[in-house]
């Protein structure tokens, strides 16, 4: 998948290997992980079929998406088309996400 940032930011902190441990330290290897899969995965779909809760969220986080970093860190990000694939039912095809925006890495349950 391609994946772009949704800030200068946290394009920098999320870089390199050595960025994330300074900005993440305590899942910095994890994020590693993380993002290696996304990169790797042809689409949203093999998320799913991967270690760490790949999930769509709800409420103030509708139309975004959450997987596990490490304990209660999250990668927070969403589908980044011009038009968001849909299926018939109305809800996200994964199939066709080929590109997302990370928008934050956060304890989110903590907030």
């Amino acid at each position: 998948m391609e994946i772009v940032f949704a800030s200068k930011r946290l394009q920098r902190e999320c870089a390199t290997e050595a960025h994330r441990k300074q900005s993440y330290p305590d899942c910095a290897s994890q994020l590693n992980r993380r993002i290696g899969q996304l990169v790797a995965a042809d689409n949203l779909a093999v998320m799913a079929t991967l270690p760490g809760h790949c999930h769509e969220l709800s409420g103030d986080y509708d139309g975004q998406l959450s997987i596990e970093v490490s304990g209660n860190f999250r990668l927070i990000f969403c589908p980044d088309h011009d038009e968001i694939p849909i299926k018939p039912d109305g809800g996200l095809d994964w199939s066709k996400v080929t590109r997302i925006m990370i928008l934050e890495v956060r304890d989110y349950h903590g907030h």
